[in-house]
């Protein structure tokens, strides 16, 4: 490869984003003809390569960038982007999987409607019928424990609190015995 192309090789992987020949060019301080030589030249190699990586042309300029062919390896690798609404809806799901559909919406409000498409597509949440209701049983999938590096989720606070009051109730009674005894 020659230094030219090595050197916009280096421009497209800094950069990170595409480029037009003539910003290219005015990187790598060389003329129009021999910044489209190198492109040439980088495309080329790219394609003996067999490399996972790629210099493509799009309508915003040259770019260098990953083969489609590993973009679902991206899906897995990189973080979700996923809005405060829809994180909310999750945490909702995951704190009481299982639930139905009917719940949650009582729960989080009708734009939660929105949120479940798209947290099933994701793989986060799995959606069934549920045989006893018209409602659907939602619940996490093992894709969420493994994303978000959970083993045990908390139990949710309306049991937390029933918990603690069985727990003063408990208490109550063993004091009540104790001074009965």
């Amino acid at each position: 490869m020659t230094v030219e192309a090595s050197k916009i090789e280096a421009i497209l992987y800094l950069k990170g984003k595409p480029l037009l020949i003539g910003e290219i060019a005015d990187y790598a301080k060389c003329d129009r003809t021999t910044a489209e030589e190198g492109i040439i030249e980088l495309i080329d190699e790219y394609a003996r390569r067999d490399s996972a990586l790629e210099v493509i042309e799009t309508p915003q300029g040259y770019s260098l960038q990953l083969r489609s062919d590993f973009h679902e390896l991206v899906q897995t690798m990189i973080p979700v982007e996923l809005g405060v609404g829809a994180l909310r809806t999750l945490a909702a799901i995951a704190l009481n999987s299982p639930m139905l559909q009917s719940d949650l919406i009582n729960l989080r409000g009708s734009g939660a409607y929105q949120h479940v498409p798209e947290l099933v597509e994701l793989g986060f949440v799995r959606k069934r019928r549920n045989g006893d209701s018209r409602s659907f049983s939602l619940q996490v999938t093992p894709k969420f424990h493994q994303y978000f590096q959970i083993d045990q989720l908390p139990q949710p606070f309306s049991n937390i609190k029933q918990e603690r009051q069985l727990e003063l109730e408990l208490e109550s009674a063993t004091i009540a015995t104790a001074e009965s005894a």
